[in-house]
């Protein structure tokens, strides 16, 4: 494996470990943190640190080995998680986030001097009182000392200083220090991904260390055996000049997946009487000073092997124990977690559309056959089984929580905060809902700048929200939910609202539309989104350019989704994201409309009808309302709003399809269904161009092109029509 592909494994994980990071910080926030939040936290920028040392990443290092040292105060107790500490533990978490993305980038690190002023700080205990100690008697000679500040402790008492020396039974000045007891066991897929001990040895012994002993007490039967993981311990001493920092940063890389003993020599226990029944030898490239050598065996020795031996055990083999022990051992976990496997997403695409191509090949094999008058077989019946499991689990494959984009917003409230001087409290809900990972990327930005609207624009500042009687603190919350077969993603507040007559007068202002120009309050609000508007009264780094609202529309629209707002004047603003969960297969009814062919998304249909003559109510020229149970649906004539010349135009001799949307229910006035499946959605946009009220286009089972009706957009646009014809 390449340096880059292993530079890039490790940035993945620097990205997974922050989401650990910040997840756990929240948590923290919240409550009382117990001892795994502060350890899951601690474990996570110990591995950034470990890394960023091995790729010469020295200024994150050097970041991540300040605040580690401020996370094993806490861990240790000897700091308390206050909510000042965790402040500065999600400021120093954004420094890091920022260190790690330089990295990655190859730009200049980021500026940490205050934030690393303050850490160094807190690790001085200069940052609020540490935890009170465990009361103890003290030795009545002990004396008070001088305070950290140089000056005298407020009690001290005189003395003798001579006396006290000599009342002190100090060690000889000539004491040899006491050596260390090492003791190793490597995890049992330590051997995974390339990893070997063996370096970790070598280090050892650059650093003056020995082989004492190995430990085989975990090797099960050979039966059993599983060479390919790691089954034996070693124990090394080494000499006691060398610092134990030095011996632990040997292990810094697998110090959370393996058993690593540092101790005094004189304070080990006693090694096992089993340990002693095997002498060994431990082979490495250089000689081992003082390994016990092997006993004299019978039979001449073999002539040394060149390649490098991890381990050659002498006979006679230790009798292994009892099967009821090695039980545990051989077998997994109950609670571990699921094996993973990193794959390329250029290879997962590979597959969707060759699952793809195989929907669209199944079906021409079921119309071919129709064709032929072979009707529903079992082998055609189970191959659609198969194909929709295929299908189902190649997509599955794809999804991911939005929990990845969600993780992000924190930060971005906590940045707002701190440049608007309003005071947020985020409420998140639904984070584990899954969509695919493209419609996962891409929300990215679209959702930064619903965040950062909300904020800026829909928040008042505390003061004023006091006034108005509310809070002063201000709510912004996320969700996520599937509905219809879709995912839809809320942004409200509880704000000041849309005052629609300021948007109207700014448009006009900016000469978006005309001073005459009668308008909905749904077109109003929609103003939001044309190039170029805002109604910031200054250009900030927030706001006032108008960008932003245009974009998230765009992005959105790119996606085959939409966009919707909702909102009351003086209580606040709600955004609502519907996406497709999937960007590459849908179920789909086929409907005639003329000698066109079309896709109507299955998600929307509720039912389908024929109506009675006279039971459809003309509304305006163009448009029809139906009864359908006591509720009157406008009906729209897809034919008309597609410029299909030839296509129906009597409602008692078409069928009329009721769709469910966002704006509510409505008719789709067509011409004859023909069937229900599933379909591969192409991009129209990528292969042609894109197409008010179309979603995308498909290959049916006979070869033709069949293009997706966008529910959502021919409904908007429907409204729109019929809003100013009302307003005129």
């Amino acid at each position: 494996m390449q340096l880059d592909e292993i530079q890039a494994i490790f940035f993945q994980e620097c990205e997974e470990g922050l989401a650990v990071i910040e997840t756990n910080l929240a948590a923290a926030r919240d409550a009382d943190p117990d001892a795994e939040t502060i350890n899951t936290i601690f474990r996570g920028v110990h591995s950034i640190k470990g890394g960023a040392g091995a790729f010469g990443f020295e200024a994150l290092q050097a970041f991540s080995h300040h605040l580690e040292t401020v996370l094993d105060l806490v861990r240790t107790g000897e700091r308390s998680p206050t909510p000042a500490l965790i402040d500065l533990l999600f400021a120093a978490f954004d420094v890091l986030s920022d260190h790690v993305a330089s990295a990655q980038s190859g730009g200049a690190a980021p500026d940490d001097a205050a934030v690393l002023e303050r850490l160094e700080a807190v690790a001085k205990g200069e940052n609020g009182p540490a935890p009170a100690p465990a009361a103890a008697a003290a030795p009545e000679s002990e004396p008070e000392v001088a305070g950290d500040d140089g000056e005298p402790a407020e009690e001290a008492m005189d003395f003798d200083l001579d006396a006290l020396l000599a009342s002190i039974d100090l060690p000889a000045a000539t004491a040899a220090p006491v050596d260390w007891r090492v003791t190793f066991h490597p995890a049992r897929n330590a051997f995974d991904n390339g990893g070997d001990p063996l370096p970790l040895l070598r280090e050892l012994e650059g650093l003056g260390g020995s082989a004492i002993t190995i430990d085989q007490n975990d090797l099960p039967p050979l039966d059993s055996l599983a060479v390919e993981q790691c089954w034996i311990g070693w124990v090394y001493r080494v000499p006691g000049t060398v610092a134990r920092e030095d011996i632990e940063a040997v292990f810094d890389f697998v110090i959370d997946i393996s058993r690593v003993s540092i101790m005094p020599e004189d304070e080990a226990p006693a090694l096992p009487a089993a340990l002693h029944e095997a002498p060994v030898v431990v082979a490495l490239p250089e000689p081992v000073a003082d390994v016990p050598a092997a006993p004299a065996a019978p039979t001449p020795a073999p002539a040394p092997v060149a390649a490098p031996v991890a381990v050659a055990a002498a006979e006679p083999t230790p009798t292994p124990p009892p099967a009821a022990s090695r039980a545990p051992a051989a077998a997994p976990a109950e609670n571990a977690p699921s094996p993973t496997i990193r794959v390329e997403l250029d290879k997962l695409d590979r597959l969707v559309n060759l699952v793809g191509e195989l929907v669209i090949t199944q079906a021409m094999l079921a119309q071919r056959l129709s064709l032929h008058g072979v009707g529903a077989i079992d082998e055609l019946s189970a191959l659609d089984h198969l194909t929709r499991e295929l299908q189902d689990s190649a997509m599955s494959i794809r999804a991911q929580p939005v929990k990845s984009v969600f993780s992000r917003v924190p930060r971005i409230i906590r940045e707002l905060e701190a440049g608007t001087g309003k005071r947020v409290r985020l409420e998140v809900e639904g984070e584990m809902t899954e969509v695919d990972k493209t419609v996962v990327e891409r929300i990215g930005e679209p959702l930064t700048h619903m965040i950062r609207n909300a904020v800026d624009h829909g928040l008042e500042m505390p003061d004023e929200r006091v006034a108005l009687g509310k809070p002063a603190e201000g709510v912004v919350r996320l969700a996520a939910e599937h509905r219809s077969g879709r995912i839809v993603i809320s942004v409200a507040d509880d704000g000041k609202g849309i005052d629609r007559q300021r948007v109207k007068a700014k448009a006009v202002e900016r000469g978006i539309i005309a001073p005459d120009a009668h308008l909905t309050d749904e077109e109003i609000e929609n103003l939001i989104f044309a190039p170029g508007f805002s109604t910031a009264a200054t250009v900030s780094n927030i706001s006032g350019r108008g960008v932003g609202m245009d974009v998230v529309r765009k992005n959105v629209q790119a996606l085959g989704g939409r966009i919707g707002i909702s909102s009351r004047f003086g209580h606040g603003s709600t955004f609502t994201l519907t996406l497709p969960l999937t960007l590459a297969i849908l179920d789909g009814m086929i409907v005639s409309v003329g000698t066109q062919t079309y896709v109507i998304p299955l998600a929307h249909v509720v039912e389908s009808l024929r109506p009675e003559a006279g039971e459809v109510r003309a509304f305006g020229p163009d448009t029809g309302l139906l009864d359908v149970r006591g509720q009157y649906l406008p009906i729209l004539r897809v034919g008309r709003l597609l410029n299909v010349a030839d296509a129906c135009s009597e409602a008692s001799e078409a069928v009329l399809v009721v769709v469910e949307t966002d704006a509510g229910q409505a008719i789709l006035m067509v011409d004859a269904i023909q069937d229900q499946r599933q379909v591969v959605v192409k991009s129209l946009e990528a292969n042609y161009a894109p197409v008010s009220g179309l979603a995308g286009a498909t290959v049916l089972g006979d070869g033709r092109v069949a293009l997706i009706i966008d529910v959502e957009t021919l409904v908007q646009r429907n409204r729109a029509v019929s809003g100013r014809a009302l307003a005129a």
